[in-house]
């Protein structure tokens, strides 16, 4: 007995000593240290983390490296805790001046956040782990995350970290490389994050760029809603790129095919359309006959008598037929006639009456034809 005490007088707090694993119980360790009493590790100093039984932890026959808590009554109680915090907090330091991004487990799903090991208990409160909101976290539990330490007080064991951070970061680096890769001209697929009064913004993989109103169609938008909604993957080709403002200037328009092509296909000379007078100028009118696609009626051909100015006769909004005289999708242009509708008419009309006056011709004559015979 006495020869045991002489060999723990040997042994003070604070004391380093390496040991092997000689026996696993529900609640502590036993470890053989090189002394004829085995020390002893409770559960609650096997790890910085919270385990339910001891062999989570380790196996007998491991070599571990301890920590002495305590030599009383014979018995040496050690802690492998103490030995894996000194060393994680020399690690984590350095880490934290360094602003070192790392890989680390969720371990637990506890109110407020996540707790990870990080060789002692480490927290990613729940406003720090995404850049977006994230309602349940239980699908985190064993994931393995990035972080970066956001806070760090040994006096007060606090371990804060971050993987918001780590992701912002990789955010802004991101939209750095694809601002500086944008050049105009560009077609690009993006999404319609956010929809305003002036035109849409559209994130074309981690920057947005705008694209206004009035390059969203060929034909005047009154509300981008019309066009496009929240969410929608859209072509886009960029027009501009400010890269010390970070503006980027969108077309949704030119990815469209444009309202003239293939406009031979569509509108043929002779053709007798319906369209809307848009604008009334000195030498004729413009009347749109298909969304973006403006024709004009030159003032010679818009009444069978002699106009001085095309508001004598016509006015801007106002719906007319109109006949097609000549068609150019290399120029763009049609060239439209509401004079020749009118002769047509007029003809029409004359041809009408001189049938019907034919047919009175020859039922007078029969009316006359029937009276004689009855004189006879």
């Amino acid at each position: 007995m006495s020869e045991m005490n002489h060999e723990l007088t040997e042994i003070a707090i604070g004391d380093v000593v390496t040991g092997t694993v000689v026996k696993i119980e529900d609640k502590q360790v036993l470890v053989d240290v090189g002394y004829k009493t085995e020390g002893i590790v409770p559960i609650s100093e096997l790890s910085n983390l919270h385990i339910e039984t001891t062999a989570e932890e380790v196996d007998e026959g491991d070599k571990l490296t301890l920590k002495v808590k305590k030599v009383e009554d014979d018995e040496i109680v050690l802690s492998k805790r103490a030995i894996d915090a000194d060393e994680a907090w020399s690690s984590l330091e350095e880490k934290y001046q360094n602003g070192d991004i790392f890989e680390t487990e969720v371990k637990e799903v506890v109110k407020g956040g996540l707790v990870v090991d990080v060789g002692l208990r480490g927290f990613i409160p729940a406003s720090l782990v995404e850049t977006f909101y994230v309602e349940d976290f239980s699908d985190y539990l064993n994931k393995r995350l990035t972080v970066k330490i956001a806070d760090l007080d040994r006096e007060q064991n606090r371990v804060i970290l971050s993987h918001r951070a780590v992701e912002e970061e990789e955010l802004t680096a991101q939209k750095q490389r694809l601002l500086q890769s944008l050049e105009e001209g560009q077609v690009l697929e993006g999404i319609v994050r956010r929809i305003t009064g002036f035109g849409v913004f559209v994130d074309l993989g981690g920057i947005d760029g705008l694209v206004h109103i009035s390059q969203l169609a060929h034909k005047h938008v009154e509300k981008a809603t019309d066009v496009v909604s929240e969410g929608q993957s859209i072509k886009v080709e960029v027009l501009a790129v400010d890269r010390d403002n970070e503006r980027i200037s969108l077309s949704h328009k030119k990815t469209l095919p444009g309202p003239w092509e293939n406009i031979e296909e569509r509108v043929a000379k002779g053709d007798v359309l319906e369209g809307t007078v848009k604008r009334l100028v000195n030498f004729g009118a413009f009347v749109e006959v298909l969304p973006g696609v403006e024709g004009l009626v030159h003032i010679s051909q818009i009444a069978n008598r002699h106009i001085g100015t095309p508001q004598e006769v016509l006015e801007e909004g106002q719906t007319v037929q109109v006949k097609v005289l000549d068609v150019n999708e290399d120029e763009e242009r049609i060239s439209l006639s509401i004079k020749e509708l009118e002769q047509q008419q007029a003809e029409a009309d004359y041809k009408q009456y001189e049938k019907d006056d034919d047919q009175s011709s020859f039922q007078l004559g029969d009316m006359i034809g029937d009276k004689l015979n009855k004189y006879k």
